[in-house]
């Protein structure tokens, strides 16, 4: 059995960023009590109530619209999921198989899910279970697609513009740095301590909301006390946003990074943004998130970088996440879920905007935004190198690189 429609939701909504959210109240109650109700006739091994129960929940899915059916998937994906494991728990293999195919077909593709499901014990051996699952490894196994995905060229030289971070007396950082008494809250150590200070500041001040998006104004000093006033959260594109300009206002380079699966189906919508910072006295780059107050090092203590990560998650090399890693001091994060599940799965591509400034992604007349994706060798689109969409509100240029050390080259 697999329940993770909570989690799905939290983090959806983290890469496209500018567009309307759908924000359907009335069916997320609706959808979630169907699903306690779907999970109370599992556990009870019921599948007429659950079949009345999925029915109805398909029956007003279907009418939603296109974008609400898209942000609401993962509880048909569930419902799905869940009745095949209640079929195959009572023995009945057509049906199981079913919905299973059901599953997939709707966008379950957690592939070490259902290898070590026992639920599903009773089907696997079928050839028809075979013939579903074996393909998902290649889009649900994540240690298997980033391990297949670790050669870059470094002989890449595609152009793209240079990375710019925006100087500490720019008039808006300066005005971010006083009101919120920056230099306080930084301290007066060293310059990893200050990082980290800020890290659990932002951490600390604007819980985590996967569920919404950002306000329309997406600048620190707008989005802080926006939340303030709304006792509302941020997505983490919001929250990396955020701490992005706290450090630049602290003369502090860095940038917001997206971190995106591969998802060869297109059918996963989530991905996650963290920040990487770089350490004058260390000289090098480190791995910061303020979504889960993480940040990660070697055998040795010594704090790593993404690519760094990256690299040894591949390499099958010691990690250790700091141990007060969390979602919003609610649920603790553990380095085998947090590294070698979900940041597996996000950090097969990697983007960043080529400016690091105030004010990045608000939308505005005649704006143009521009990104650089760094690109595996394996990856099934290479081209073009260039690209770009938009309204009359942005545009959105994008270039592609396969040069880590260019994407990752010191500031």
């Amino acid at each position: 059995m697999k329940l993770k429609t909570l989690t799905l939701l939290l983090l959806l909504n983290c890469l496209v960023i500018f567009r309307v959210f759908a924000d359907n109240k009335e069916f997320e109650n609706f959808a979630a009590n169907q699903s306690k109700l779907m999970n109370e006739a599992y556990e009870k091994r019921d599948p007429k109530a659950y079949g009345k129960l999925l029915d109805e929940f398909k029956a007003k899915y279907d009418k939603l619209s296109p974008q609400d059916q898209k942000n609401y998937k993962p509880y048909l994906i569930d419902g799905y999921y869940n009745y095949s494991c209640t079929y195959s728990l009572l023995n009945n293999k057509t049906l199981a198989i079913e919905y299973l195919d059901k599953a997939i077909k709707a966008g379950y593709t957690d592939y070490l899910h259902i290898a070590s499901d026992n639920d599903l014990d009773y089907i696997r051996k079928e050839p028809q279970f075979i013939a579903l699952v074996q393909p998902l490894r290649s889009v649900g196994d994540y240690m298997y697609i980033i391990k297949k995905a670790k050669a870059y060229n470094n002989s890449d030289t595609r152009p793209f513009p240079a990375f710019t971070y925006q100087s500490a007396t720019d008039p808006n950082l300066v005005i971010l740095r006083k009101t919120f008494n920056l230099d306080s809250i930084a301290g007066s150590g060293n310059d990893v301590s200050k990082v980290l200070n800020l890290m659990y500041w932002i951490h600390n001040l604007v819980p985590h909301d996967g569920n919404h998006e950002n306000p329309a104004v997406r600048n620190a000093l707008s989005m802080i006390n926006q939340c303030k006033k709304e006792n509302r959260g941020l997505n983490c594109r919001g929250l990396a946003t955020v701490l992005n300009e706290c450090y630049l206002s602290m003369g502090i380079k860095s940038r917001f990074v997206t971190c995106l699966p591969k998802d060869s189906l297109h059918v996963d919508n989530d991905c996650h943004v963290i920040n990487m910072v770089y350490i004058n006295s260390l000289k090098k780059w480190i791995w910061i998130d303020p979504t889960f107050c993480a940040y990660v090092m070697n055998e040795k203590g010594e704090l790593l970088d993404l690519e760094e990560v990256r690299e040894r998650i591949i390499d099958d090399k010691p990690l250790i996440l700091n141990p007060d890693a969390n979602w919003n001091h609610k649920a603790s994060e553990t380095k085998e879920y947090y590294l070698y599940y979900y940041m597996a799965k996000n950090l097969y591509r990697l983007q960043c905007p080529t400016s690091s400034e105030y004010d990045t992604e608000s939308a505005a007349p005649g704006k143009t935004i521009t990104y650089v994706q760094l690109l595996p060798l394996d990856y099934f689109i290479q081209k073009p190198d260039k690209w770009q969409f938009g309204n009359n509100n942005f545009t959105h240029v994008e270039y592609a690189t396969n040069n880590p050390d260019l994407f990752w080259a010191a500031p």
